[in-house]
């Protein structure tokens, strides 16, 4: 009779034990973020032609970089205005001291060929975000002129990045 009441009590017990356990739900929720096209400039270099120039009477080039962040797949162009001295334009910059001026431009190619303006679609530099940093090298020429008088001549370019 033990036997037989063994299996029993067994199934009871099995059965009481799941009986412990309380009963589940589920349910689920998204998870989402929107990201809009977006560009920044990381850094934009100084442009310096150099300390110890004397008499202008040949050219100088110099470089400097400016580096920009967009989303992915977000195309844009970046632009170069004329500076901030009375009559300077996108094609023949001026940086000043006192009154006085030494002309220079502003390129997009290593051969200074393609003066770099800031009209989209004419003199920008066109490129499409991958979004990690992108850097771009500004290719910089004072020409020979007439030497002004000895001091550190200075103008500010804006970056505008438009996409």
């Amino acid at each position: 009779m033990q036997k037989k009441l063994l299996p029993t009590i067994a199934a009871w017990l099995v059965l009481l034990s799941g009986a412990a356990h309380g009963l589940t739900a589920t349910t689920t929720f998204t998870v989402q973020m929107t990201i809009t096209a977006s560009c920044v400039i990381n850094s934009a270099g100084t442009l310096n032609f150099g300390s110890s120039q004397g008499v202008l009477t040949s050219a100088v080039p110099g470089t400097s970089t400016i580096q920009v962040q967009c989303t992915n797949t977000t195309p844009y162009n970046i632009g170069l205005n004329a500076g901030t001295a009375t009559g300077a334009t996108v094609t023949t910059r001026k940086m000043t001291n006192a009154g006085n001026t030494i002309s220079y431009s502003l390129y997009s190619n290593a051969a200074m060929t393609t003066n770099w303006g800031n009209t989209v679609g004419t003199d920008t530099v066109s490129a499409t975000g991958n979004g990690a940093s992108q850097s771009y090298t500004v290719y910089g020429q004072v020409p020979a002129q007439t030497t002004p008088a000895p001091a550190t001549y200075t103008d500010t370019i804006t970056v505008t990045v438009t996409y």
